[in-house]
């Protein structure tokens, strides 16, 4: 009777809460005391879907480390966004009541991406050994295992079924192969990023806690099998010695308007030339369709985070492990040997895209992994000359998905379109830069982009802040915390800076 009643009553304040996709897009009491009179735009407190007081107490202690009433109002709006909004359920195993699991979702879409939850939850990897935010840790690599144990292809699922939540149907009519089960699936886009973010957010647990014991415990391991089973089937190419076409492991077709939300030659992509170390990618992480499906940020970061998890499979299975290595050492040497090209001006530079034949794409995409996000990633430092000559490509109107104007001068992509700069990608600028005064004119492009909203948005319309894209974007809110706090660490100074005039 008591467990009834406490459904209800967790059912009816649920019932009153605001949709938050509406909630974001308004302006809420009290105003922040600065010139953009930011709103105050987290959920009350009974409408937040997960709380933790260390949280609490570093948005608190901000007060002291931020001087621009302003600023210090973004940080308290953003970094908590993951935990405010979208752990939509915590719960267990059906199967094994000691097996945590935990569904996020990415914000505005009831569905659990595997790249944008990884990404979510590293704004809290200073705090992970907090046990709520570890427990949150340990639900979101078991489910996220589940997922890539079934249906490793894939980028976005649906809630688990010991959730008791309805799943939500959009992309039931693709046509993908191998098949899969939309009650389990959300979308079945293969990228590369969201196999490696599964690593990523394992090392992250790992790197903080050390807590090599978790991993053997329930489906980890199988599902690391699977996914280096799955890359090593997507490193063959499209022809065979004798010249035959070799279908690929994955098809993928959708009626669509949009190029990019097409995959051409009948879902297969274009050709690639096979076994030089690189693994294919059918989307990127915007979700948009390759050119060319080698693509390099995402082959730096599964080579990144396949190589740090080697660590962990070390203590469970040693011969793993070495083939972790392997991989992950063979897909570093395709990328130095295949992916680097000259640039007329800016000489050597990695290129987005290539085909292993000698065509590329220069450009890069506002979403992470992203070439700007290398050393963010861990592949390279940030004073390495090929990813500086990079980074002043990307940066660059030789760029030709990089908007500039009044409002933002940052990476966008064909997401959303020309002319239109995600403040991620600003957000990525800052943490890969050393120099005061970029860090600075970027924090003041984030200020004066929210359109007053106090948020961040996916994408501003780099003329003109009323024209954006979500109000409610959990992934770059919790980035841009995560920012603050590096700048807290490398440069506190720049925070003691107002930005009032």
């Amino acid at each position: 009777m008591l467990i009834s009643l406490l459904i209800l009553a967790l059912t009816a304040t649920a019932q009153e809460c605001p949709n938050y996709v509406q909630y974001a897009a308004e302006r809420h009491e009290p105003f922040s005391p600065g010139i953009y009179e930011f709103p105050f735009q987290r959920p009350t407190k009974d409408c937040r879907t997960y709380s933790v007081d260390k949280v609490e107490e570093i948005i608190e202690g901000k007060n002291a480390t931020i001087s621009d009433p302003d600023l210090q109002r973004l940080f308290e709006n953003t970094w908590p966004s993951t935990l405010d909004t979208t752990v939509r359920w915590t719960g267990v195993s059906s199967g094994n009541p000691d097996e945590e699991l935990a569904f996020i979702i990415t914000g505005d879409i009831n569905a659990m991406w595997m790249r944008d939850s990884a990404n979510q939850l590293q704004s809290y990897k200073s705090i992970v050994s907090e046990d709520r935010i570890a427990s949150l840790y340990r639900g979101a690599i078991n489910l996220q295992a589940r997922y890539m144990t079934q249906y490793p292809y894939c980028n976005a699922f649906q809630p688990p079924p010991e959730s008791g939540m309805s799943p939500q149907y959009e992309h039931d009519d693709d046509v993908v192969t191998p098949a899969v089960d939309h009650n389990v699936v959300f979308e079945c886009k293969y990228e590369i990023d969201s196999m490696a973010a599964f690593f990523q957010l394992s090392w992250d647990y790992y790197e903080v806690t050390k807590d090599s014991e978790f991993f053997g415990k329930f489906g980890w391991v199988e599902a690391v099998k699977v996914i280096l089973s799955t890359a090593k089937d997507l490193m063959r190419g499209t022809y065979a010695d004798d010249g035959s076409v070799i279908r690929p492991p994955y098809t993928w077709l959708r009626t669509a308007t949009s190029a990019s939300e097409t995959v051409f030659n009948k879902g297969t992509g274009a050709p690639v030339r096979g076994n030089i170390g690189l693994v294919r990618s059918f989307f990127r992480p915007s979700d948009d369709s390759c050119i060319y499906q080698y693509f390099i940020p995402g082959n730096i970061m599964f080579s990144r985070y396949v190589k740090a998890t080697s660590e962990i499979m070390k203590t469970i299975d040693e011969a793993l492990a070495k083939e972790m290595e392997d991989i992950a050492d063979g897909i570093a040497k395709g990328i130095e040997e295949h992916a680097i090209v000259n640039h007329p001006e800016f000489g050597e530079v990695y290129a987005f895209e290539i085909d292993g034949f000698g065509s590329f794409n220069l450009m890069d995409d506002a979403n992470i992994p992203s070439l700007l996000s290398i050393p963010h990633l861990g592949f390279k430092e940030s004073t390495d000359s090929i990813y500086q000559n990079t980074r002043n490509f990307v940066l660059s109107k030789s760029n030709p998905y990089f908007a500039y104007g009044p409002v933002i001068n940052a990476t966008g992509g064909p997401h959303v379109g020309p002319g239109n700069g995600w403040p991620m990608a600003v957000v990525m600028q800052l943490l890969t830069s050393d120099d005061d005064e970029e860090i600075t004119h970027g924090l003041k492009e984030l200020l004066g982009s929210t359109s007053n909203l106090g948020l961040m948005h996916e994408t501003v319309n780099s003329h003109n802040d009323s024209q954006w894209t979500r109000p409610w974007f959990a992934w770059a809110n919790g980035l841009f915390g995560q920012m603050i706090l590096d700048l807290e660490k490398r440069k506190p100074h720049l925070l003691e800076q107002s930005f009032q005039g």
